[in-house]
This record gives C-alpha cells, structure tokens and sequence, in this order.
C-alpha cells in the first residue's frame, strides 16, 4: 500500500464523515437498526451531534455497499445483510481467504509471523476458559492479520469489508466452548502452514476453515439470529 493510500484510508476513517459512516454502517450490522428501518437525517445527526451533511454523504456511502436504499421523495431504508448475503459472502471468503493465505507464504514479514503465533497461543487459553469475548476479539485480529499479509490492498479491502459484514452471526456462533477451540485449532494449521511457506496447504487449510465456520453457522446460529430481529 502507497503513502497515499495510508493517508487516504486514514483521513477516511477519522474524518467527521468517516466517522459517521462508520456508526451508522455498525449500527446497521450489529442489528441496531432492523431490515426495512428508516434513516431518519435528522434525528441520526441529532444523536451524533453532527449536521445533516455529513449523514447525507454517510448515506450515499452506504447505499453503494448496498446496506441501505434510498428512494427519492421518500427516505432512506435499510436493506443491510440477509440470510442469503450471508451465504453469499461465505461462498466468497472460502475462495478468497484461500488465495490470501497462499500469498501470504510469500509475503507475511517476521512481525507479523511472531503475532499469528501469539495470536494462536492466546486463543487457545481463552478458549478453553470460556472467554468468549476475548477469544471473538483474537478470532478478528488473526483473520486481519491474514489479510495483511498476503501484500494485496484490493484483498485486504475486501475480506475485512467482508469479515465485518458477518460480525453479529460470527459474535453468536463463536459463543460455544467446542466451536472456539475447534476453530483455534484451524487457526494454527493456517498459521503453521505459511510459517513453513507451504502455500498449497495453506490455501486448502484456509479455504477449509471458513468453509467449516458457515456449516457451524447453519447448525448451530444463522436462522436463529435473523428470526430474532
């Protein structure tokens, strides 16, 4: 990634209008604000603190990643993430988390080996604990640390653009002791497999994993998080 494009994601990200996108698309996936919902301008600034601008460019944002929809004369509402997308975007990341790590055999720095590796360490103590919270915050942090380094902005953007529209499905069905430690345990084979640069195994281990991570979903969480809205 260039200076421009730290500084741009940057600016981006604590902007005042970055700032308000940020809420507004968390709130919309953390199920804050339900399917059909509408915007409200004024009332989402008031809350903020901010003036109608700033929501207004927030809402053109989201509507091209496709969370909410605006209709003209009439509102904003929110389409946010269904049962399909969420098939949808596991069918994505299995393929593509794959390819990301086999780059990152290539390209993964020794900073970044030592914290997969602790990474994994500490997950596993948490997970055998019960420390759900804990152990969901490490899960986020191995999968970014993936994503980083495989050495490709366009791949990093999408699989934590990705990664980020699964939050609330992924916070319930990590919530079991047996699925933690199970996935910690595919955490580990991924990371072992770049660490001895064995690309071929570490696509599959990859690809595998996120493929198990939906089928737990199915079992044991997905339907019941959307028929809870």
């Amino acid at each position: 990634m260039s200076n421009y494009d730290v500084k741009q994601e940057v600016t981006d990200k604590y902007s005042l209008r970055g700032r308000v996108f940020n809420r507004i698309r968390e709130d919309i996936l953390s199920g804050r604000y339900k399917e059909n919902d509408e915007l409200k301008e004024i009332a989402i600034g008031e809350e903020l603190g901010v003036s109608r601008t700033p929501v207004r460019e927030a809402f053109r944002q989201l509507e091209l990643e496709g969370l909410i929809q605006i209709v003209p004369n009439k509102g904003a509402y929110v389409t946010g993430i269904t049962m399909d997308d969420v098939k949808d975007i596991y069918m994505i990341r299995s393929k593509l988390e794959g390819l990301c790590a086999r780059r990152a055999c290539e390209h993964i720095t020794e900073a970044q080996m030592e914290e997969m590796e602790e990474n994994v360490y500490l997950a596993k103590f948490h997970a055998e604990k019960g420390h759900f919270d804990q152990m969901f915050a490490l899960d986020n942090r191995f999968h970014e640390l993936l994503y980083e380094s495989c050495n490709s902005k366009m791949l990093e953007h999408l699989l934590k653009d990705y990664h980020q529209y699964v939050k609330r499905v992924r916070s319930k069905t990590l919530s079991t002791i047996e699925r933690s430690v199970a996935s910690n345990a595919e955490h580990q084979g991924i990371m072992e497999a770049i660490k001895n640069k064995d690309g071929d195994l570490a696509e599959k281990l990859a690809t595998l994993h996120v493929d198990k991570a939906f089928s737990n979903m199915i079992k044991n969480g997905l339907k019941e998080v959307y028929q809870n809205d």
